[in-house]
This record gives C-alpha cells, sequence and structure tokens, in this order.
C-alpha cells in the first residue's frame, strides 16, 4: 500500500475510520472524507500524530457535485487515484408498512446513489491510467432478509449487483471493483445501541458461528487485502466478513 492514493467515505469512525487508519499505518497516503467536520479532522489528527499521511475532505455523500468534485480534485493534485472505499451510507429501520417514502428515498440516496457517483468518478480516473481498486461496503443484509430492514438490506443488495456489474466493465482496463458484506460489527452505533441490552447482544452474537460480532478492523483487514496487490486477481466479487454466518444453516441440529 506504499505511496498509494486512496478515498475513504465515512472515515471519521466505525469501518471507514478503522480502514483508513489501517492503510495509513501500511503507507498510503489517505483522503478521508466525511460529513462532520470536527471528528473528521480529529480522525485525520490522530493519523498524522501516529506518523501516518491523511487529509480531511468535508463532505456529504448525497451531494453528487461535492462527492464528484472532491474525487476529481485529490486526482489533479496527486497526478492519479489508486483507491476509493465506499464505506459512508444511511440506515432505516423500519417496516414496510410504516417505512415512508422519504425514508427510502434517503437510504437509497445515502448508499446506492452515493456509492454510484463515487465509483463513476473514480472510474473516470482510473479507467485512462489503467489500474485502480474499488471496494463498496455492502453488508450481509443486502444477502439475506431481516424484517424491519426493507430500505437497508435493498441498498445493500443493490451495492453488491452494481460492484458486479462495476467490475465486469473496468476489468478489460486494469481496474478492479469488489464489494465486502460485514455481518454484525461493533461500530460506535452498535456499541451505544447494546450497552444497555447485553441479554439482546447475547443472543444475537449466539447466532453467529464465530460466537461474536465483529470489530471494526477485522473488516479493515478485508478491505485492504482487496485494495492490494495480493488480490490482483480478484475482481466482482463480494467478500463476506461475518465470522461464518452467511455459511451456516438457519437450523443447526
Amino acid at each position: 500500500m506504499h505511496d498509494k492514493i486512496i478515498i475513504v467515505t465515512g472515515a471519521s469512525e466505525g469501518i471507514g475510520w478503522a480502514t483508513a487508519r489501517r492503510l495509513a499505518q501500511d503507507g498510503a497516503a489517505m483522503v478521508l472524507a466525511a460529513r462532520g467536520e470536527e471528528p473528521l479532522h480529529q480522525a485525520v489528527a490522530r493519523i498524522r500524530d501516529a506518523g501516518g499521511r491523511a487529509e480531511a475532505r468535508v463532505m456529504d455523500i448525497t451531494d453528487s457535485e461535492a462527492v464528484r468534485a472532491v474525487i476529481a480534485d485529490v486526482a489533479r493534485r496527486y497526478g492519479r487515484l489508486d483507491g476509493l472505499v465506499n464505506n459512508a451510507a444511511t440506515v432505516s429501520f423500519s417496516p414496510i408498512g410504516q417505512l415512508s417514502d422519504s425514508d427510502w428515498r434517503a437510504t437509497f440516496a445515502g448508499g446506492v446513489d452515493a456509492t454510484f457517483v463515487a465509483t463513476q468518478a473514480a472510474l473516470a480516473v482510473m479507467l485512462p491510467q489503467g489500474s485502480g481498486s474499488i471496494v463498496n461496503v455492502a453488508s450481509t443484509n443486502g444477502r439475506r432478509a431481516m424484517a424491519g430492514m426493507a430500505a437497508y438490506s435493498a441498498s445493500k443488495a443493490a451495492v453488491i449487483h452494481f460492484s458486479r456489474v462495476a467490475a465486469m466493465e473496468a476489468a478489460p482496463c486494469g481496474v478492479r471493483v469488489n464489494a465486502v458484506a460485514p455481518g454484525m460489527v461493533m461500530t460506535p452505533g452498535n456499541v451505544a445501541f447494546f450497552a444497555d441490552k447485553p441479554e439482546i447482544k447475547r443472543n444475537v452474537e449466539s447466532l453467529i458461528p464465530a460466537g461474536r460480532a465483529a470489530q471494526p478492523a477485522e473488516i479493515a483487514g478485508a478491505i485492504r487485502f482487496l485494495l492490494s496487490d495480493d488480490a490482483t486477481f480478484v475482481n466482482g466479487v463480494c467478500l463476506d466478513v461475518d465470522g461464518g454466518k452467511a455459511a451456516q444453516m438457519h437450523m443447526q441440529y
């Protein structure tokens, strides 16, 4: 990863932050993008304090023109773009009967639309240069149905299939597009959610063959692999990072 120019969206916390930190530790020049200015600058400062290279770009992923402008500017400044991690997303939890039009559209805007716009902008740089790798963060919810998560699950399923199509179009030019599908991850949001629900957390983790939820750094490791030269012939895949849950039969005897 040494000297690679990589953009990570949603990079101020959770999977995005863990990924940016891991890549910076491996020598990449990181561009961290997120909507919240203060936590974003704090994340950049932590990387720099540890001896890494990073810069901040305050960006709302639902602002298509802003996303395109950031990616184009990074490519102009550095002369290339080696990697993009589309991590930022919008989450909604609601049964279909109670799901509003606005929540449905917002979930797709923050997930599918944002992934499309950023990928399109990155490919405009990567295809002419003949190299580059894009990793889109999906979810195991995009593979399997869960009641109450229609918008989120549908958006992540779209991200998975979009990644495959993008991979087919980009492969002849030496560019790779892959996805990761995390299962349950102890992001700051999940840590807060389960803080006063230990029994629910234990029940959920008991359904995972590994017996626990993932840490953000474990998802970052998978993303790092897909971005790296160790994965030069890996293209169009969606890598489950879920402690074995996807491989498990629903009923265990």
